[in-house]
């Protein structure tokens, strides 16, 4: 929590330099690139537990993100109790009832046809974790008063990503799930109306039977992703 008196410019020099010969910058980029194509969303979870320290090192290193004015405006409801992953699910799949009824419109159902997606969530139960991403509009000093956050979504997006960065580093895989509306998670979670929930994250390990699409692998060449000037 901000305490005004401490939000002033101060400059401090850079704590952590890294300063790579080209060589060795180069390894360093592919072997990242190769760990990150080894990530997959997957749908087919064991419940094998997954320790809460692993979850909170992870959401740590989300908060490391840079955020407009560093402001920070997002929080994390990491869920592991088995009730409330399951009133989760219950919610979750009443709206999928709606969207895939048509609520999602035509264009939109098709789009997902070939990922092979569908009502019925049950990787919302059988996974040890669920990670739930909120987007606070504003945030408060720590005398209470209010403060307006800026570049909200792009802020909580970035750190969305490190998030999955980093569960893939410790040998998890997770799925993305944004059911649509969402706002029964604030009430599930004891979250305030300012926060607005962006996606849930399922957290732990895939089946050894697990599958994925065929078409999650076909990836944008780099020509369609990358000018350079």
């Amino acid at each position: 929590m901000f305490a005004k008196q401490d939000l002033k410019f101060d400059p401090i020099p850079l704590p952590d330099h890294i300063d790579m010969p080209p060589e060795d910058m180069q390894k360093a980029a592919v072997e990242f690139l190769a760990h990150m194509r080894k990530r997959h969303s997957v749908r087919d979870f064991t419940d094998q537990p997954v320790d809460q320290s692993v979850i909170e090192n992870c959401i740590l290193t989300a908060g490391s993100a840079p955020s407009g004015a560093n402001h920070q405006p997002w929080h994390f409801v990491a869920v592991k109790s088995p009730q409330i992953k399951a009133q989760i699910r219950e919610a979750a799949e009443v709206e999928e009832e709606k969207f895939y009824a048509g609520g999602g419109g035509d264009e939109w159902i098709k789009a997902l046809e070939p990922l092979g997606t569908g009502v019925d969530k049950p990787h919302l139960t059988t996974a040890p974790w669920l990670i739930v991403v909120f987007a606070q509009r504003h945030g408060n000093f720590a005398d209470g008063t209010k403060f307006k956050n800026y570049y909200v979504p792009e802020s909580v997006g970035i750190a969305t990503g490190f998030l999955i960065a980093a569960l893939h580093n410790a040998g998890l895989s997770c799925l993305t799930h944004t059911p649509n509306p969402m706002k029964f998670l604030n009430g599930l979670l004891g979250r305030p109306p300012s926060e607005k929930p962006v996606m849930i994250l399922v957290v732990g390990h895939a089946d050894k039977d697990a599958t994925v699409p065929a078409v999650a692998k076909l990836k944008k060449p780099l020509a369609e992703i990358l000018t350079v000037k």
